[in-house]
């Protein structure tokens, strides 16, 4: 795995997680609709579920939240691991500029800003810190 690569996994992981955060409030809105009633004759088979509707809905939450929770917990250890891997970096600059792009996931502009450099100048810095960077085991 390149150091990009190894850098961008967190940012990918933290997308995956807002997804699925999107989703889980389209599951809460969906468990909050009151479903039509139906008032033809109700014949009761042994084979018709007698749970309410929306128990399906709040199910699928919860296992929403579940595997939300685990992606948080995988996304802060590897943060932690890559913290950890750009502190060994030697050169100051190098090392904000990970961290602003890959940690805290800023446009090449903002780091511009943040390093009093041009976008042109935080490239190369960037190029020479990936270069500089040793992926984990």
């Amino acid at each position: 795995m390149t150091a990009k690569e190894y850098l961008r996994q967190a940012y990918r992981l933290n997308e995956r997680i807002n997804s699925h955060i999107e989703e889980l409030e389209n599951l809460r809105d969906l468990s909050t609709r009151i479903q039509g009633v139906s008032y033809g004759e109700h014949i009761l088979s042994p084979n018709r579920p007698t749970d309410a509707p929306f128990t399906k809905v709040l199910f699928k939450i919860m296992d929403y939240q579940e595997k939300i929770n685990h992606e948080i917990d995988t996304l802060v250890d590897l943060k932690a691991e890559m913290e950890d891997a750009i502190e060994k970096l030697s050169n100051v600059d190098e090392r904000l500029l990970l961290r602003y792009r890959y940690l805290d996931n800023h446009s090449w502009e903002e780091i511009g800003v943040l390093l009093n450099a041009s976008v042109r100048t935080v490239h190369r810095i960037h190029s020479s810190a990936l270069q500089n960077f040793s992926v984990p085991d």
